[in-house]
């Protein structure tokens, strides 16, 4: 199922690649019912994982990734469809999608063994299942803020500049707040029963919050201080950044309790 949704999701980034190549700034009319094809089919793959492991299959980096992936193709089609969104940028809408193949293309690679396997007894909690799934979805949003970001930094139309600066604001507005809920709040939960610590400063934890007051102060120049425009986005990178870095930097190169994950 997940190699079907690879190709669904192949498909639908060369669909949006042809209307964008024609520069009339229109939206194709179905690659985002094919990238909810794709998402339905990688949560089945979830389902399919879970039966087979008696528990939520979210624990290793392969499940992680297929749920991020599947997580980040109906993010794209739910924003198509949501009437505040409608004017969805045809290049955001692109962007989020080569970056969601990204991620289950690199499913599909060694470094994410696909092996169906029983989680430990320190993953067999539906605390973690709150904090993986939660911060997945938050970061979903956070993959369209990024695209955004960087389409605002490259726009001159102003009308384009506004309607861009509005989506990642939408969308760090929406991830935001779920984030918060499964990096921090389920995490640290996770953390006590687990460990027996809220809080122990592991490599993924420390990461986690440097990505939270990234958002944070994104958040901040546009609610307190209105610091609207190219800082906010540079923000929004950054903070993207921020959450690769977390997920993939963390666990390749710093070594910490969430190492296994």
């Amino acid at each position: 199922m997940a190699t079907v949704a690879l190709v669904l999701i192949a498909a639908a980034a060369a669909l949006q690649a042809a209307f964008l190549l024609r520069r009339e700034n229109r939206r194709d009319p179905i690659s985002h019912w094919i990238l909810a094809a794709a998402g339905l089919l990688l949560a089945a793959t979830i389902v399919d994982r879970s039966i087979r492991i008696h528990f939520v299959a979210v624990t290793n980096m392969y499940e992680s990734l297929v749920f991020f992936s599947g997580a980040v193709a109906l993010v794209i089609m739910g924003l198509r469809l949501a009437r505040r969104t409608r004017d969805l940028s045809p290049f955001v809408v692109f962007g989020a999608t080569i970056l969601c193949l990204a991620l289950l293309a690199v499913s599909s690679s060694p470094l994410a063994p696909s092996g169906i396997q029983p989680p430990i007894p320190a993953l067999q909690s539906y605390w973690l299942v709150l904090h993986v799934t939660f911060s997945f979805i938050g970061e979903a949003f956070f993959v369209v803020s990024f695209v955004a970001a960087i389409a605002f930094l490259a726009a001159r139309d102003e009308d384009r500049r506004e309607a861009l600066d509005r989506l990642v604001a939408t969308a760090i507005g929406i991830g935001y707040p779920i984030f918060t809920a499964g990096a921090l709040v389920f995490g640290a939960i996770w953390a006590q029963t687990a460990w027996g610590s809220w809080w122990s400063w592991d490599p993924k934890e420390t990461w986690a919050l440097i990505t939270w007051l990234l958002y944070t102060a994104y958040l901040h120049t546009r609610l307190v201080r209105r610091l609207r425009g190219r800082v906010a986005a540079i923000l929004a990178i950054v903070g993207f950044v921020a959450t690769v870095f977390t997920f993939f930097g963390v666990n390749f190169l710093l070594a910490g309790l969430h190492s296994y994950g």
